[in-house]
């Protein structure tokens, strides 16, 4: 239970860095990256493996690369309906979704160390 308190806790820190590296996303408060952490989750729980299992072809075809596609129009489509969380379009959507992964990857490794 505390691991995965833990761990949500590090996807909202990668949240907020965030907007420090990209002038296009906008986290207002700890308490939306707590909210939006919480939803990347369950969406990413949910609805990403459905989204994978149906565009399997094309990521075949890709090699894999169209799961980034995915990532990002999850990333944005979570920060269309929570206020508080802006992505400005795609793209930015795109980086943003491939740096949140690293950061929440990298502070993971650090503080999970067992």
């Amino acid at each position: 239970m505390t691991g995965l308190l833990l761990r949500w806790l590090i996807n909202a820190l990668a949240l907020l860095a965030l907007p420090y590296l990209f002038d296009s996303i906008r986290v207002d408060s700890f308490y939306t990256a707590l909210i939006v952490a919480l939803l990347l989750g369950l969406v990413n729980a949910v609805i990403r493996p459905v989204l994978i299992l149906l565009t399997l072809p094309v990521t075949i075809l890709t090699l894999g690369l169209f799961v980034l596609v995915i990532n990002a129009l999850l990333f944005w489509f979570v920060a269309s309906f929570v206020e508080g969380f802006t992505v400005t379009g795609f793209w930015p959507a795109f980086f943003g979704a491939i740096v949140y992964a690293l950061i929440s990857w990298a502070l993971s490794a650090l503080l999970t160390r067992s």
